[in-house]
């Protein structure tokens, strides 16, 4: 274990995130809130933290190993998470203990979207913005930013970056060098973002809305600069913008790439995850706007029945967590297909959070051949996603992945529920987090502000392993890991 270059590189990119920090200062001017000395201390305060952990290792530049990325990213996540919570901290709107302000900043980073915030409104503009900013450095991946603009840090970029990019599939770079596959994933990000922002504003959002809303829909995080989200607009336009863009973000950038190297949209009909992804995503959406016209919900006329169905579907499937109405409300089994929805996720290489739809594919695909092989014991049944033979290697990689994954929730949910959640908010509390959905069901549908400083604790590592997708997170929970 190289502790000084992992030192060394958290400390870096910690003093790199510090400067983001001016973004919601320039805000704070512009609306004149009287935050402005709140973010210069939180500079000071990152900036110094990341200059002693860099500093008496600069010089210390050589190659990372494997597992060396694993142990970077993990603790570059969890300081990060503690860190970004320091403006919350030292804030007077809102004040927050640190369990709380630690949650929030976590929920951001991980684009969960779960809040422990009420009255947005009357927020000042530049906490909001901050809010905002969170989701969207963490969507794709500050680590990966990293990769894209300070290829100095002069260590194995390949390593970080298996360890930070989610989806089963981390070895395929879209350019021969690993800071230009990040540049081109952070130049798509920012393309979705600034055209999501114009939509928006041209829907009928203001600047600051269109802004705002557009870093947590291309992060699919789900924070909303107002209490009632989406909802509060009232408007189709913004909701429709609100279901593409959500969409687009949920699908493999890669596939963003391969489209805009190619000029053509055959790339998405072409693969097999994307035309999954998008066909469970208008059925599911379709019948639940069934069930909310059938059963005669607020009056819905058909369109609005559809609307809102497509809507919180794409918004659970994506992870995004946006709302336009009370879901949880809604009637028979929507809710909780709502949730579970949320486990299948996006796709790989996407913003979004969940299982993802490949890994689902393939576990269906692998549970086929099983069944096949019980009526023909002697064939040789490969599985295939499209054309594609999958190595049994990736195969037995979603399933290792399926299995702690299982365990992880199930762990999660019980030492909630000793922690005083009934079993109902307990299961959509850890669907929530572990998933990066953000709302869940019972006493967390609207915030997790009612529930135990434990209970947000729990919630901060599902989201963490969610995020971070299982493996990197509790490969450094195992002694072999720490033994060589």
């Amino acid at each position: 274990m190289q502790a000084k270059v992992v030192l060394r590189s958290i400390g870096l990119m910690l003093m790199m995130f510090s400067t983001t920090l001016f973004l919601p200062l320039l805000v704070s001017y512009i609306y004149q809130d009287q935050a402005e000395s709140l973010f210069w201390q939180s500079f000071l305060i990152l900036l110094t933290a990341g200059a002693v952990l860099w500093f008496p290792f600069r010089n210390e530049k050589r190659q990372l190993y494997h597992r060396d990325g694993f142990l970077i990213v993990a603790l570059f996540w969890m300081i990060l998470g503690t860190m970004g919570a320091v403006p919350f901290i030292l804030g007077d709107t809102p004040s927050l203990s640190i369990t709380d302000a630690v949650f929030e900043s976590v929920s951001g980073f991980t684009t969960t979207g779960a809040t422990i915030l009420e009255g947005l409104d009357d927020m000042p503009k530049s906490i909001l913005f901050y809010r905002q900013l969170l989701q969207w450095f963490g969507g794709m991946g500050v680590i990966v930013l990293a990769l894209a603009v300070l290829p100095v840090l002069g260590i194995g970029g390949m390593q970080l970056f298996r360890a930070e990019v989610p989806g089963p599939v981390k070895d395929s770079k879209l350019t021969p060098r690993i800071a230009g596959t990040a540049k081109a994933l952070w130049v798509i990000y920012l393309g979705i973002t600034i055209i999501c922002a114009i939509a928006y504003r041209i829907a009928g959002m203001d600047w600051f809305d269109a802004i705002g809303h557009s870093f947590s829909t291309a992060a699919n995080g789900g924070y909303s600069t107002h209490d009632d989200s989406i909802g509060f607009f009232k408007n189709p336009a913004i909701e429709i913008v609100a279901i593409f863009f959500m969409a687009v973000s949920g699908m493999n950038f890669a596939l963003h790439f391969a489209a805009l190297q190619s000029a053509s949209l055959k790339v998405y009909l072409l693969d097999s995850e994307a035309r999954t992804y998008l066909l469970l995503m208008i059925l599911s959406g379709s019948v639940v706007g069934g069930i909310l016209y059938y059963e005669g919900i607020s009056d819905f006329s058909l369109f609005d029945a559809m609307r809102h169905g497509m809507f919180q579907i794409v918004s659970f499937m994506t992870t995004a967590g946006f709302s336009t109405t009370d879901f949880y409300n809604w009637p028979g089994p929507v809710p909780v297909m709502l949730v579970f929805i949320g486990f299948v996720g996006g796709c790989a290489g996407s913003t979004a959070g969940g299982l993802k739809v490949i890994r689902v594919m393939l576990l269906y695909k692998q549970g086929d051949r099983e069944i096949q092989r019980l009526i023909h014991p002697n064939a040789s049944i490969p599985v295939k996603v499209g054309k594609e033979v999958q190595q049994e290697r990736i195969i037995e990689a979603v399933w290792g992945f399926f299995g702690l994954y299982v365990v992880s929730f199930v762990v999660i949910m019980l030492l909630m529920m000793a922690g005083g959640l009934d079993q109902v908010t307990a299961f959509s509390a850890v669907a929530a987090c572990i998933n990066n959905v953000g709302p869940g069901l019972g006493d967390v549908a609207t915030s997790f502000r009612t529930v135990s400083d434990p209970v947000k604790w729990l919630a901060c590592f599902a989201m963490l392993l969610g995020r971070l997708e299982i493996f990197t997170i509790l490969v450094l929970l195992s002694p072999k890991y720490w033994r060589y």
